[in-house]
């Protein structure tokens, strides 16, 4: 253990002065194993990617078939590849019908620098709308659109002719014109704290880029996948964007992303120039193998249709201790306000040691973040409930 510490602090490239350095032998539903058989329940998900649990056996057996049958084959668009098919065709038999056409990458940041280019070839227009605590990614594109400038800062100059605005403020919506390309918008801001959108907020976005021709991009990277008590949150807030975004639970613990539109709108992709937007990975098969098989357990096992009364059960059993100061939440995703970073490195650190991994937010510091594996079960929420009350009490 100590020699891989070692190795892990000398030759993997490090994002922090402190990482966490937990390091794990083998996961399996809602639970980690640590290397000396230390059992964690993780109420994290690896950032709300193992919405199925961890290495569930359906989703493993599809990645061995796969991987068996066939990897990787050419760049992306060029053959036709089973498991891409038939995933694409899955997305479009559940969503609306002006989210037909799916282009795979590998990643949530992959999938917002292929929209934000969609929507500029789309409208032949440059200004982007974004807003002030949304989380895009990390790469070039995406970083521009996010919305901290202590983040951003020692990056620029990035793109230009960004506009960030402040979320659930109905009078910025204005701001939105013909010259506007796109509106970027996490329907629940994640990063943020878990802040949900007010009543008619998203209607009112909706609306006035109907009215200017600009098009409603949802990231749904952290909401898509069941995370919010529906399979994607914009069916929970009953509003359709132009654009669907999706990663993390998407490929059931594989790396894959989506954006999805209409074949009106793609088609643009497809010329002046041909190769729009090019990826050698996106859309792997074995990934898309993943995926598959990860949605036909949230479907089949009901998980999504169970996130309500679980978030219920987190809500009841923490939202009345004293040192909560606020509990967000939209379905499995749930933040514990506590007034300050100091507390919740002291209440992380205390579940840790109870065998509960919770983690905070990026900006978002002075909450706790939970967002557990659909899969978690009644028994398994009470145990972490307790290790949180635990180290709630210890405050």
């Amino acid at each position: 253990m100590t020699e891989n510490k070692d190795l892990f602090l000398r030759f993997l490239a490090q994002t922090s002065d402190s990482p966490l350095q937990l390091e794990i032998e083998k996961a399996e539903g809602v639970y980690l194993f640590g290397a000396k058989g230390k059992r964690y329940i993780d109420l994290i998900s690896g950032i709300s990617v193992s919405n199925v649990g961890h290495s569930h056996p359906r989703v493993v057996d599809a990645i061995s078939q796969q991987a068996a049958r066939y990897m990787h084959l050419m760049v992306y668009g060029e053959y036709i590849q089973y498991p891409q098919v038939r995933l694409a065709s899955r997305m479009a038999e559940i969503l609306p019908s002006n989210l037909s056409n799916s282009y795979f990458v590998n990643s949530g940041s992959e999938a917002v620098e292929g929209a934000l280019k969609l929507a500029k070839r789309y409208t032949g227009r440059s200004q982007i709308v974004a807003f002030k605590n949304a989380y895009h990614g990390g790469t070039h594109g995406a970083l521009s659109v996010m919305g901290n400038e202590e983040q951003k800062r020692a990056f620029r100059p990035l793109l230009p002719d960004i506009h960030n605005v402040e979320f659930n403020d109905f009078d910025e919506i204005q701001s939105i014109t013909e010259k506007t390309a796109c509106v970027i918008v996490e329907p629940v801001q994640a990063e943020a704290g878990v802040r949900v959108p007010k009543v008619g907020f998203l209607d009112a976005l909706r609306k006035r880029c109907t009215e200017v021709g600009a098009l409603l991009i949802f990231d749904e990277i952290q909401t898509g996948m069941g995370r919010t008590g529906e399979m994607f949150a914009f069916q929970k807030y009953k509003v359709v964007p132009d654009v669907l975004l999706l990663a993390k639970a998407f490929g059931g613990g594989m790396p894959l992303g989506a954006f999805i539109s209409s074949k009106d709108i793609m088609s643009c992709l497809t010329k002046n120039p041909i190769l729009g937007h090019i990826t050698t990975f996106g859309g792997h098969p074995v990934s898309c193998a993943a995926s598959l098989a990860a949605m036909d357990i949230l479907q089949e096992e009901a998980l999504v249709q169970q996130v309500q009364n679980k978030e219920v059960l987190f809500k009841e059993k923490l939202a009345k201790h004293p040192a909560v100061r606020e509990f967000r939440s939209s379905g499995l995703i749930m933040a514990l306000e506590l007034g300050s970073f100091e507390l919740v490195e002291k209440t992380i650190k205390s579940c840790l040691q109870q065998g509960v991994i919770t983690d905070w937010f990026l900006f978002c510091n002075t909450a706790v973040r939970i967002a557990p594996p659909l899969v978690i079960s009644e028994e398994e929420i009470d145990l972490a409930c307790e290790a949180i009350l635990s180290a709630l009490d210890s405050l």
